[in-house]
């Protein structure tokens, strides 16, 4: 098993922390067709070499974290085959980039919603209680928190109760963790909780250290960051929003155009605003997580 420190010291040495892009985003751009309930995941059985050359594109590029396929699975084979292949990205970086600091890996502890592939982790409308979000999500942390991953990314969050159901699991684990809320808006989480309520669930949490939002519009986090910050002080802030582009989950298609110049001009600004960890979900590429990397140089 790895050292569960890595995260923490990582934070503790004060420099701006990249983590990658969009990974489904890389597999379409790769070939895959990932058009299916199961999304990225799906490459984990069908062909699992490509999630390995996506996590390694993002390596190549700069990124210091990298977040494993789990997202849309609780399937136990997929989420340690989505573990291992993350971690087979970074082993391979490292032995082609001798004397690099190793990356790290974060076991994807995606909602409630992303497995219903209907939508609802962008709006917290869900058919589960506090008590069904805790059944749910119970055995995929505890399987990667026996892993040898280096955190526990759940991400996504778009309600209170998912919210308040993943504080209480993860007060039982060994490994450092991260949530990160979707939000609607630059005041409110998915399901409309202010974020300073929802960050408040964490704020003096032992296991979490980080807090912050992704798969937002980018438009958003500024703000967001600075209502975090307001209420946790003392924490480190994530960040890694969508590209700027517009989702429709019925068609599931993507809208509208962005630039990876106008992108990273905007997550220099997240920084400035006090985010300590920056990267991208939907719709990122290699080239904006690149253009992150050496603005953080």
């Amino acid at each position: 098993m790895r050292d569960k420190t890595r995260f923490s010291a990582l934070l503790n040495e004060g420099q701006p922390i990249v983590i990658d892009g969009g990974l489904a985003t890389q597999l379409e751009a790769q070939g895959c067709d990932i058009n299916n309930p199961m999304w990225s995941a799906s490459m984990i059985q069908t062909d699992p070499l490509q999630i390995v050359d996506a996590h390694r594109v993002y390596l190549d590029a700069g990124a210091q974290i990298i977040i494993s396929a789990s997202y849309q699975t609780t399937d136990p084979e997929l989420v340690a085959g989505a573990a291992h292949l993350a971690m087979r990205a970074r082993d391979e970086f490292v032995t082609d980039n001798p004397g690099v600091e190793p990356p790290l890996v974060a076991g994807s502890v995606g909602p409630y919603g992303a497995v219903l592939s209907d939508g609802s982790e962008y709006t917290g409308d869900y058919d589960k209680d506090r008590a069904g979000l805790l059944k749910f999500h119970e055995a995929r942390i505890a399987q990667l928190d026996t892993s040898a991953v280096d955190i526990l990314a759940c991400e996504t969050i778009p309600s209170i109760d998912e919210a308040s159901a993943l504080s209480e699991l993860l007060l039982g684990v060994a490994t450092p963790a991260w949530v990160s809320f979707s939000c609607r808006d630059d005041a409110r989480i998915s399901d409309g909780t202010s974020i300073e309520v929802a960050v408040q669930l964490f704020q003096d949490h032992p296991n979490v250290k980080a807090i912050g939002v992704n798969c937002t519009a980018p438009q958003h986090v500024a703000a967001l960051i600075r209502r975090i910050r307001s209420t946790a002080p003392d924490m480190a802030i994530l960040v890694y929003p969508n590209s700027g582009e517009k989702f429709d989950a019925a068609s599931k298609t993507w809208s509208g155009t962005t630039t990876a110049e106008d992108w990273v001009a905007a997550a220099i600004e997240w920084r400035a605003a006090g985010a300590n960890i920056v990267g991208g979900c939907c719709r990122t590429t290699p080239e904006h997580v690149a253009a992150l990397s050496e603005a953080a140089t």
